[in-house]
């Protein structure tokens, strides 16, 4: 660092918990941040302040660059975690006049490798609820209703394991196919329900005393997102399938998938999902590769026509030929 830089990041020290705190509010009041976010954002920033000793909103492209050196042993993924925190911090202080400059183009860029998600196919999902009608056949009780309404609303309308469990006692009616959330960064979206999910719940609702604050209450609280962890594997387990295959998680790709496997629009499914980017949609909604073949072959210019009109190509070709 030149000595200049080195007396700005001196005389700067004690400014950057001050703007990290004023970035973190930002985040939080403008772009709607969830919590886990900015707590990943202040972890970053307040590692690299006390890495460059406090230093870090005066640090010029020579310390982010030796910065970056310092993270040669972590995983890409958090590599990238952390540039992209610090990248936007100076992309702040740019825009709020807190500097001139923008020196996070120092930082590294690795490619994140994003591995697709585990899901399973439909035999799989008839398998649960296979197991789940032979349940509720069994013995109607309320661990099983609960259960039933648990797996249709996680499956049958892909939300996440937080959104579910936290869901008021009154978000679902049974005269509206619909519920509106607050899923990540505060951002609402309409989910459609099906009959069977609104019928589901309303059977679980019985058991749900009059004055309970959420759906699925659970002592002072509600249900834990461990204990649906829980639940979910039980229930796999019993069906036959490999337990470690499935979580809640996993539904709600199976969701995606199968919507996307049956024709569903990829901007509708980003919606559905409550992705800011749909370039999260792409990668968590794969089309297994058979689909894919089949798309090319079938719809792409130069696929192999049919038979019928390979015939008629070819004759088309012999009058060509004959014509003087």
């Amino acid at each position: 660092m030149t000595a200049h830089g080195s007396a700005a990041r001196n005389e700067g020290a004690g400014d950057d918990a001050a703007l990290i705190g004023r970035f973190l509010e930002m985040l939080a009041a403008e772009a709607g941040a969830a919590r886990n976010t900015l707590m990943a954002y202040a972890s970053d920033l307040r590692a690299a302040s006390t890495t460059l000793a406090g230093g870090l909103a005066r640090a010029d492209a020579a310390d982010l660059a030796r910065l970056g050196e310092s993270w040669m042993d972590l995983a890409r993924s958090s590599v990238a975690r952390k540039s992209a925190a610090l990248r936007r911090f100076f992309q702040f202080l740019a825009e709020e006049g807190h500097r001139a400059d923008d020196p996070s183009a120092a930082l590294p860029r690795p490619g994140t490798a994003r591995s697709l998600p585990r899901t399973l196919d439909h035999d799989d999902i008839g398998r649960m609820f296979a197991e789940l009608s032979r349940r509720i056949a069994a013995a109607p009780d309320r661990a099983t209703v609960r259960l039933i309404a648990l797996i249709e609303l996680l499956y049958g309308s892909g939300l996440r394991a937080t959104e579910l469990v936290s869901l008021p006692r009154r978000a679902v009616r049974i005269d509206q196919p619909f519920l509106i959330l607050r899923g990540k960064g505060g951002r609402e979206r309409m989910v459609p329900l099906s009959d069977r999910a609104r019928a589901a719940v309303a059977a679980w609702s019985a058991f749900v005393p009059a004055d309970a604050v959420w759906l699925f209450p659970s002592g002072k609280s509600h249900l834990s997102r461990v204990r649906l962890y829980q639940l979910v594997r039980a229930l796999a387990a019993d069906a036959g399938i490999p337990p470690e295959r499935v979580s809640p998680h996993v539904l709600r790709h199976a969701f995606a998938t199968h919507l996307l496997e049956g024709g569903a629009d990829l901007r509708a499914l980003q919606m559905l999902l409550g992705h800011a980017d749909i370039a999260t949609t792409q990668i968590y909604t794969h089309v297994d590769t058979s689909r894919l073949v089949e798309l090319v072959n079938g719809r792409h210019p130069l696929a192999e026509p049919e038979p019928r009109d390979a015939e008629r190509n070819a004759a088309c070709v012999d009058d060509a030929a004959a014509a003087p």
